[in-house]
């Protein structure tokens, strides 16, 4: 909890054993337990009163609500990152176009589907 080891706090006691003495020792540890005790039940109720005056847990459930639903957004757009395209009303008029008068732009003989190769050796 504080960064303090093992032997770090045996040379505390060690240190508090030689000063108070073995008498005294046990009431100072007692009387050091209980002020603790009081400064953390004096800290953890200023923490909940600080809280519940500033609606910390409504904004910390409206934070989480929020990042779900982002996350939920962020989903959607990746399992549908495109749309089907929309056909057309059946009513709508399109533009006639005379597709059987209309001469090709090339020859069909003049775009060989491969390219051309080298005459072969006999």
């Amino acid at each position: 909890m504080f960064g303090i080891s093992f032997s770090e706090l045996l040379l505390v006691g060690l240190v508090a054993l030689l000063v108070l003495g073995p008498e005294r020792l046990p009431g100072a540890a007692r009387t050091a337990g209980l002020w603790i005790g009081r400064l953390k039940r004096s800290f953890n109720a200023i923490k909940m009163e600080v809280e519940r005056e500033i609606g910390a847990d409504d904004i910390r459930r409206q934070l989480h609500n929020e990042h779900i639903l982002q996350m939920e957004q962020e989903a959607k757009r990746i399992l549908n990152p495109l749309t089907p395209p929309t056909q057309p009303p059946a009513n709508a008029e399109t533009p006639a176009t005379p597709a059987a008068d209309a001469a090709p732009a090339q020859p069909a003989a003049a775009t060989p589907s491969e390219p051309p190769q080298p005459p072969r050796a006999p």
